[in-house]
């Protein structure tokens, strides 16, 4: 198995960044990533789509889009797209016209930063996902580091000390996209959670303080979104874009919190009695099956079922258990980071049915 580390969420100066393709390809080369999708709102640049090299280092930059309608006020459901390779920003007006068009398309997208806050202190409005009802999206942002700071930078002595140390801020993901998330997915559908970065490379300028906050590499250090992969990259940007976008289609990932510790080696997994699996995959019960968890190091996780702590696991970097009722199953990690626990691994979850309903499938958005 092949584990790709990407960064998704990212703007350069086509939109309301203020850096370029290039400045982002050095800074994700130089934090160690494999890919990065770069996200600018409402314009679609695919010339940048392509490998970087630099110092014997490889990374693979796919252009997508940050997708809104701009005529709303206050800005609300903003769709991330991803591999679509044509402009679809003209029906952002119609939320779920614009996701049909993703997937005739042959992209994925995802509900971008859909819990947030607003940041009065500087003008920022929280830009939120108002159209639950809506069908047909890859998944949702559970961590977005900029929404994040929104909701904890409160003033402007928390935003300078944010600036300064950032190391500081994160803690977790967003408890109510969490909290949708189990939602969604307890109620049978296929949702697959990211972590975005929300990266611009941001200039701060109010009063005294000029600074420059999460930086690209910083960011790109931070919250990354992990593919697990049957082969490694090949090298060509066509062959290599279908494998990643069929890769997030399938769930096959996890978001990692890279900074206090890489995430790089966890594993979550599944072995039934004729049947085997990975994160975001489904199996049939039959009178029982054996999660298998591998964290990088020895750490306390939780094995979360249908939204609820089903079993807390501590003391190794090993965990099995057998379970023997259907539900949706996955894994969450917290460790002590700067004197606070803070989130460190969120797995997709494991989709297990109940055998004596063998059509009992869990549905796709």
């Amino acid at each position: 198995m092949e584990e790709i580390v990407t960064n998704l969420h990212m703007h350069t100066t086509y939109s309301d960044g203020t850096g370029s393709h290039a400045d982002i390809a050095a800074a994700a080369i130089a934090a160690g990533l494999d890919v990065v999708f770069t996200t600018d709102h409402n314009v679609l640049v695919k010339d940048y789509t392509r490998y970087y090299q630099h110092g014997g280092r490889r990374l693979l930059m796919i252009v997508g889009e940050e997708v809104h309608d701009r005529t709303l006020n206050p800005q609300k459901n903003h769709l991330l797209v991803l591999g679509a390779d044509r402009e679809l920003s003209n029906f952002a007006p119609d939320p779920q016209i614009l996701i049909n068009q993703v997937n005739r398309n042959n992209g994925i997208c995802f509900i971008a930063h859909p819990y947030e806050e607003s940041m009065p202190s500087f003008d920022e409005t929280a830009i939120t996902w108002e159209r639950w009802d809506l069908e047909g999206y890859t998944g949702i942002e559970i961590w977005n580091n900029l929404s994040e700071l929104k909701t904890r930078a409160k003033s402007l002595l928390k935003t300078g000390l944010y600036a300064f140390i950032p190391e500081l801020m994160a803690k977790g993901p967003s408890l109510d996209a969490l909290k949708k998330w189990d939602e969604l997915t307890r109620a049978g559908k296929r949702v697959v959670a990211v972590g975005g970065s929300d990266a611009h490379n941001l200039k701060i300028h109010k009063g005294p303080l000029r600074r420059t906050i999460f930086p690209y590499e910083f960011h790109f250090r931070s919250i990354n979104t992990h593919l697990l992969l049957a082969e490694a990259l090949s090298g060509d940007v066509t062959q290599d874009q279908r494998t990643l976008l069929n890769a997030f289609r399938s769930g096959h990932a996890f978001v990692g919190y890279d900074l206090p510790a890489s995430t790089r080696g966890f594993r979550f997994t599944v072995q039934g009695r004729d049947q085997s699996g990975i994160m975001g995959d489904e199996i049939t019960l039959n009178n029982g099956v054996t999660f298998q968890i591998r964290l990088p190091f020895a750490n306390p996780c939780r094995l979360i079922k249908d939204g609820e702590i089903y079993k807390k696991l501590e003391g190794r970097d090993i965990y099995t258990q057998i379970i023997n009722q259907p539900g949706v199953y996955r894994v969450e990690s917290y460790l002590n980071f700067l004197s606070e626990e803070r989130g460190w691994i969120f797995s997709n979850p494991i989709y297990v049915r109940d055998s004596s309903n063998r059509n009992n499938a869990y549905a796709s958005q």
